[in-house]
């Protein structure tokens, strides 16, 4: 029977020192083997070239470096571009690099499918297979670093947690891959540059409040009164506004960072001015800005965008009451890659 190699990104430095002691060598063979896997991000032991041959075959044998293969690249007419990301045991997740002026944004994945039943974005169609592990988030964004070098001629600027997955369904993986990224064994960002974005968790808000981590919070919230956000977003019956109210109003206790709110304005569903009046009385409850998003069709033409009239109103009555808004355009729509639209069609 084939002994199953253990995926040597799953040990900490210190248990890569322990290793090479155990096996007769020096504990600084550990922290070179650590710089290659994260630092430099390398797919195969062969590339280790300060490590000798015989060291290199050894780690062949004891271990395997389960790194993603970009499966398929598609970019679009805006410069968007696409990552079909394929994992070790095959599955496949989307990852996406959103260039700007003056900034290129990562769109990461935390989950094969979704845990959540949200009705409008095609993610939520496929069942949750699995979640994703700490080195598969960071190798996501590794390749849309490479080719923001390689495309746009600078490094990835910013993060967000907003691709396939409800990242804090996946809690301790999404905070142990953050730990990498922004550690100097690692990528070295800030995490001011990091945005993790949930549909809303109360317990795993107030977790990470009490872990008081340095990254910025986004909640999908599409409308601020329960029934209608409920006949959108199934699992609001479960964790209703005053509870996530409660959840963010801590958060702000303890971080004191402002809360962003993506919400799609869709015709016929929350395109009243009842909808806009509650949404400036949730964003009372703590500091906030609202990115009014547009609306990606997911192809069977139940939800549809609003009319421009319809989001000009909320952004009125918004910045009427003092609230910082932004609408937001959506990039990539011709390759599937704009927000709701990942797993769309691969």
């Amino acid at each position: 029977m084939e002994i199953k190699k253990k995926d040597i990104r799953a040990l900490t430095k210190e248990q890569l020192r322990d290793f090479f002691v155990s096996q007769g060598d020096k504990a600084f063979r550990g922290n070179q083997v650590y710089e290659w896997l994260w630092q430099k991000s390398a797919h195969s032991f062969d590339s280790m070239t300060n490590l000798s041959k015989e060291t290199r075959s050894m780690l062949e044998e004891n271990f395997v470096i389960n790194h993603i293969k970009v499966d398929q690249m598609q970019r679009s007419i805006d410069g968007t571009i696409k990552n079909a990301v394929r994992l070790h045991d095959d599955l496949v997740v989307e990852s996406v690099l959103i260039p700007t002026a003056t900034r290129t944004t990562a769109c990461v994945s935390s989950q094969v499918g979704c845990s959540l039943d949200c009705r409008f974005c095609a993610t939520s169609r496929l069942k949750r297979m699995r979640n994703l592990n700490p080195d598969e988030i960071y190798d996501q964004v590794v390749a849309i670093d490479n080719e923001s070098r390689l495309y746009f001629d600078r490094p990835l600027s910013n993060i967000v947690f907003m691709g396939m997955g409800e990242p804090l369904m996946n809690y301790n993986n999404v905070l142990k891959a953050i730990e990498k990224i922004v550690s100097p064994e690692g990528l070295g960002m800030s995490p001011k540059r990091i945005v993790v974005s949930t549909s809303g968790v109360p317990k795993m808000i107030k977790k990470m409040a009490d872990e008081r981590v340095k990254f910025g919070l986004a909640v999908s919230l599409h409308s601020a009164i329960d029934d209608v956000r409920t006949s959108i977003m199934p699992f609001n019956a479960t964790f209703p506004l005053k509870d996530l109210r409660e959840a963010l109003q801590y958060w702000y206790s303890k971080t004191k960072n402002r809360i962003t709110y993506e919400y799609v304005v869709w015709k016929g569903i929350n395109d009243t001015q009842d909808a806009a009046d509650a949404l400036v009385k949730f964003c009372k409850f703590a500091p906030s800005k609202v990115n009014l998003i547009e609306y990606n069709p997911i192809d069977d033409g139940e939800f549809q965008q609003a009319s421009n009239m319809a989001v000009d109103m909320y952004k009125n009555t918004l910045e009427k009451n003092g609230i910082t808004v932004t609408v937001r355009r959506s990039r990539g729509k011709d390759i599937d890659a704009a927000c709701g639209q990942l797993a769309n069609k691969s």
